[in-house]
Order: C-alpha cells, then sequence, then structure tokens
C-alpha cells in the first residue's frame, strides 16, 4: 500500500470520525412550519426564496446588483461613481474608497476589516441607503452588534429594517435599559421575517422592565406549533419566577406529554421538579428522555447530576431566559434553512449570556452557513469552563483546518481537545487518525494501544487505523492481523476490504484472496477511484494485462492526478506492448509530485522499461 494511499484513507477517516462521533450535540428544533407567513425577502431584489428551495451553499445576494423587477422595489439612489467633493475622513480616506475595501475584504474572509471599512464609508455617506445596508449586514455576521444597531437601516427590505430592531431592541435591553426595551416592543411590535424572535425574547423583556402583564400573555392565535411550545415553556418559567408553581407545572408538564414537543420539553421539566425537591420525578423523566436520545449532552449531564443527588439547576436569570428564547428562534430558523437569521439571534443571545453551549451553537450554525472563516473564529472562541463543549471545538477547527491545507495546525488543535478530554476515545481516535496521515506512525500507535483505545470494546476503526499504521511501517503480519480484525468488524466496508485487498494483492501474499476482496468493494463503491486502480492492479499481478488495462484507465479517468494509478497504467501499457503509451504514463508520474520512492522508480523503468517476467513497478513499494 503506498503511503500516499494510507494518508488518504486516514484523513477519509478523520472526517468521517468528526462528522459522527466527536461533537457535542445540538438539540433538535421541533420541526414545524415558521410563525412568519411572507418568507424572508432577498434584500436586494425585493424576491422572495423560501428556505426549502435555497440551498445552503448559495451565494448571498450582491446588493450591488439591480432588480430584474423594477417595480419589486423603491428605486434606490445609485452609488455615483465618484461624488463631488468626495467625502473623506480625518486620514484622507474616501467613502468610495472605504465602500470598496470593505466588500473586498469581506470577499477575502476579513469579515472583521469589513464591516470596519464599511462602518466608516456609512458614517461619510449616510444618505446612501446601500452603503448602510452592507455595513449592517457585516457587522451583524462578525457580531459586532454595537455597530449594527448604530447602522440599522430605517428603510428597505422587511428583512433588513426589521432586523435592524431587533437588534437594537436586544442591544437596549443588554444595556440595561428594560423599559426603553419594552416600550418599543409594545409601541411597535417587530414584524416579518423576525417576528418569531421578538415574540419568544419579548416576555423576558417586560419582566425584566416589570411589566408581568405582558410577561406572562399566553401564545397569540395563529402562531405555528412549535413557537406555541416555546412560548409556553418561556411562561412557566416566568411562573416559576412568580412563585405560582401549580401553574408553571400544569404548562411544562402538559409541553412534555406531545407526541411532538414531548422530548424537547421533558428536562426543561425536570429542572422544574428538581428546584421543587422531586427528585425522583426529575429522574424518572430524564432516563425517559435518554432512552430516546443518547447523544443529548445536556439530559446526559441532567441525568447525572440527579442520580449524584447534586444540587438542582437554578432558575434562569432573566437575561439567561432571554438568551435562551433566541437561541430556541435561532434552532427554528436554521431548521428551515436561514442560517444567516440563526446567526444573528445566537450572536444577540451571546450578548445577553455568554457560554461555551451558547458559542458551540454558534459556531455550527456558521459551518452550515458555510461561512468558513466566521465559523473557525467561532470555534476558536468557545471558552474552557466546559471541557468536553471545548475538546469538540478544537476536533472541529482541526477538520477546518486541515481541509485547508494546515495539517500542522490541525494537529495542534485535536492535541488541545485530547489534553481538554483525556478520556474520550473518540477524540483520541481522531488525532491518532491525524497522526497517521502526518506519518507520525510511531505516535499514533502509542495512543492506539493506549489504554483509552485498546479496549475489549475497540471498534473496527481502531483496528483499521492501526493495521494501516503497522503497514506503513512496514510490519506486515501485525497490519494482517488488526486489517482483518477490522474487516471482521464491518465485512462491508469498501475502504477495510480495499485496504487488506490491495496489501495482499501488491506484496504477493494472496493474490487471489485479495483481488476477491478488492472486487467486493469496487462492487460497493464503483465511483471510487483508488478502488478502481486496485481492481487493476490486482488483474495486473494476475497476469490478466488486458483487463488491467481497461480497468486503469477508468481508474485514471476518475483520479487523473494521482501519481500512483498513473504509475500502474504506464506499467499494464507496458506488459500488453504498448511502449511509447507507457513511457508517456510515466513521465505525466513525475509531474505529479510524486513520493521520492515512486519517483526513483519511475525514473529507472523510463531508462530501462520493465524488465521481463516483472509484475510490479521497479523500484516502488506501494
Amino acid at each position: 500500500m503506498s503511503t500516499l494511499r494510507a494518508r488518504l484513507l486516514c484523513s477519509a477517516l478523520l472526517l468521517s470520525l468528526a462528522a459522527t462521533g466527536a461533537g457535542a450535540q445540538e438539540p433538535a428544533p421541533v420541526q414545524t412550519p415558521p410563525i412568519e407567513t411572507p418568507p424572508a425577502e432577498n434584500p436586494a431584489s425585493g424576491e422572495e426564496p423560501t428556505p426549502d428551495n435555497t440551498p445552503d451553499d448559495a451565494p448571498a445576494p450582491d446588493p450591488d446588483a439591480e432588480s430584474e423587477d423594477a417595480e419589486a422595489t423603491p428605486a434606490e439612489p445609485a452609488l455615483p461613481a465618484e461624488w463631488a467633493p468626495a467625502p473623506t475622513d480625518a486620514a484622507d480616506r474616501s467613502a468610495y474608497g472605504l465602500y470598496l475595501a470593505g466588500k473586498a475584504a469581506v470577499v477575502d474572509g476579513e469579515g472583521e476589516l469589513g464591516a470596519r471599512y464599511l462602518a466608516e464609508a456609512n458614517a461619510l455617506v449616510p444618505e446612501q441607503p446601500r452603503v448602510r445596508e452592507q455595513a449592517f449586514t457585516s457587522a451583524l455576521l462578525t457580531g459586532d452588534l454595537g455597530v449594527a444597531a448604530s447602522v440599522a437601516p430605517s428603510e428597505g427590505s422587511p428583512a433588513m429594517v426589521q432586523g435592524g430592531r431587533l437588534v437594537q431592541v436586544v442591544q437596549t435591553f443588554a444595556g440595561g435599559d428594560a423599559r426603553a426595551a419594552n416600550a418599543s416592543l409594545a409601541a411597535e411590535p417587530i414584524a416579518s421575517p423576525h417576528a418569531r424572535a421578538a415574540l419568544l425574547i419579548s416576555p423576558w423583556i417586560a419582566a425584566a422592565a416589570d411589566d408581568w402583564e405582558r410577561a406572562l400573555v399566553p401564545p397569540p392565535e395563529g402562531a405555528d406549533p412549535a413557537t406555541t411550545a416555546f412560548v409556553r415553556q418561556n411562561r412557566a418559567l416566568l411562573l416559576e419566577r412568580r412563585r405560582r408553581y401549580e401553574d408553571a407545572e400544569a404548562e411544562l408538564k402538559s409541553l412534555t406529554e406531545g407526541a411532538i414537543t414531548g422530548p424537547v420539553f421533558r428536562r426543561p421539566y425536570g429542572e422544574f421538579l428538581e428546584r421543587r425537591g422531586r427528585r425522583d420525578e426529575a429522574r424518572a423523566l430524564y432516563e425517559t428522555a435518554a432512552r430516546a436520545n443518547e447523544l443529548d449532552l445536556p439530559l446526559a449531564r441532567a441525568l447525572e447530576r440527579v442520580e449524584a443527588r447534586g444540587r438542582a439547576p437554578a432558575m434562569p436569570t432573566l437575561m439567561e431566559g432571554a438568551a435562551e428564547a433566541l437561541s430556541a428562534a435561532a434552532a427554528q430558523a436554521s431548521a428551515e434553512g436561514g442560517h444567516e437569521f440563526a446567526a444573528v439571534y445566537l450572536r444577540l443571545a451571546l450578548n445577553l449570556h455568554r457560554d461555551a453551549q451558547g458559542e458551540t451553537r454558534l459556531a455550527q450554525v456558521l459551518t452550515r452557513a458555510g461561512l468558513k472563516d466566521q465559523a473557525r473564529t467561532a470555534w476558536s472562541q468557545v471558552g474552557t469552563e466546559d471541557p468536553v463543549l471545548y475538546a469538540n471545538a478544537r476536533t472541529q477547527l482541526a477538520i477546518s483546518l486541515d481541509e485547508d491545507g494546515r495539517p500542522e495546525d490541525a494537529l495542534e488543535e485535536l492535541r488541545r481537545a485530547a489534553a481538554a478530554a483525556p478520556s474520550d476515545p473518540r477524540i483520541a481516535l481522531v488525532l491518532a487518525g491525524q497522526l497517521a496521515q502526518a506519518e507520525r506512525y510511531d505516535e499514533a500507535l502509542a495512543i492506539l494501544n493506549g489504554p483509552v483505545l485498546n479496549t475489549a470494546e475497540q471498534g473496527a476503526q481502531v483496528h483499521f487505523i492501526r493495521g494501516a499504521a503497522y503497514e506503513s511501517l512496514g510490519r506486515i503480519p501485525e497490519a494482517e492481523a488488526e486489517l482483518w480484525a477490522a474487516l471482521q468488524a464491518a465485512p462491508n466496508d469498501a475502504n477495510m476490504l480495499n485496504y487488506l485487498g490491495y496489501l495482499w494483492v501488491d506484496k504477493g501474499l494472496r493474490v487471489e484472496e485479495g483481488a476477491a476482496l478488492i472486487a467486493r468493494a469496487h462492487a460497493a463503491d464503483p465511483r471510487n477511484g483508488n478502488i478502481q486502480d486496485s481492481l487493476g492492479w490486482a488483474q495486473f499481478r494476475q497476469g490478466r494485462f488486458d483487463e488491467a488495462v481497461a480497468t486503469l484507465e477508468q481508474a485514471v479517468a476518475k483520479e487523473p492526478a494521482n501519481a500512483e494509478i498513473v504509475d500502474h497504467l504506464g506499467d499494464a501499457y507496458w506488459r500488453v506492448g504498448r511502449q511509447r503509451e507507457a513511457e508517456w504514463q510515466w513521465e505525466r508520474v513525475l509531474t505529479l509530485e510524486p513520493e521520492d520512492e515512486r519517483r526513483a522508480g519511475v525514473e529507472v523503468k523510463l531508462e530501462r522499461g520493465l524488465p521481463d517476467g516483472s509484475a510490479m513497478s521497479v523500484g516502488v513499494s506501494q
């Protein structure tokens, strides 16, 4: 097996492990239609795409693009090519220059710098709505809520105007003036597409303003079931704060009895029961919920706490309750595909109450939105007060860095994750995989053979990475044993079938048995170019050169930049008498940055060709 192929498989395993097991789970929102009947509007064009038909990775609309429907939005003053006289700041920077620099910085992933430039441009030309909208949007996405509140547009699309009002209200509340925030909401409720977020946070602001009549208003008629349920939960918590315990319990108990809402609200009801000294009832509730969702980290911790007879969780403060209300709105928005709205709500929530869970939620949403740079910043800001969430954040940051071709930085983040959660086998396995990918096999084996992973419960993936590390070190018998154990645990895994089959074929150990494993792998994953190459190489080693040519040509078509596969095709061409084509393929190998051992072997073949009877690449141990 080539070192390159081992690295590719370990890298793929790193991603799959991190995606399936190394992270804390975000609570799933209740899936129901949103409260806002009109969908969110496109600030630039006035069109109304719905979350269901807008792909998550669709590029953001260009606010400078002209609308195709001139009647859809009021005409805006165009940005002039030059101002006369040109507005400049104290440093003699022009408004237009700052605007262009801000847009360029945002495109280049420097969101904070871009937001600052755009805010400075807006200060020079406050009459330009497009500059104002761009400054507002950029400030929101980078988390500069003070700037966002100061440049919030008062006219334009509802998404912008109502979003600006929401930011201003929350910032006023966060600044300590709950009465002003409550008065603003009472005078003019925030409308679609941010009505749901406002509806959920309003009771907490009203309570802080000592306006209990508004704080305890029941859910409005016509609201969707999910929003109604969260309003009722908030009302229950506020009733508890008013010491109306029977009314609070009636709301919470009813929520847990719903077929859809039950799993979401069992933990909040259990926490209420703990505060009322009814620990046994709380434990029974948590156990029921845990059977339905074993990966819910807050629920697992609640169960541990009540079993250990720990202190009941405190009633949330008004700021904490408002932050959780915004988090609930964010979960619903994200479930509908509105990841950017969700990110705004979560940034507002963190401004009210910052904790590792909220930081994790924000990073998750930014990742889903495809905002890689902002997501990476968010993952890096998850605090150390919660070791599990911190370790998960460093793991996710490592994945992002590895995807960007920064494996050493990724490795450093994984070391931080493992130090924070030294007994977590999932993180240990991801770290071992990254070490193997970096060809630091002895370090990888030290973890794989250590007490965290080398247990009776170790799964196929532990055996697989250990086998790949042994194979790369030339410890073939040990590699065979581990890869065979991995295959017994996951007999239909295409990568594991291919890896062991290729090892047997390439080393000439069990060519026929290896070829059979590779054939099974190819049947399971026929589009995989590496597996196609293994199939062709098995045919080559069996002396079926014409078949090998056809198979390897297909492999090269799938992986044209893979030096190993191109090298194999050259060998196959040589064996069927197509020497010029073989030499052309070998020359191509040298342009594909092959490893030193492969380069040396190809140079020998270009000078001498394949010797008679040779069934493998000269000078190359694959």
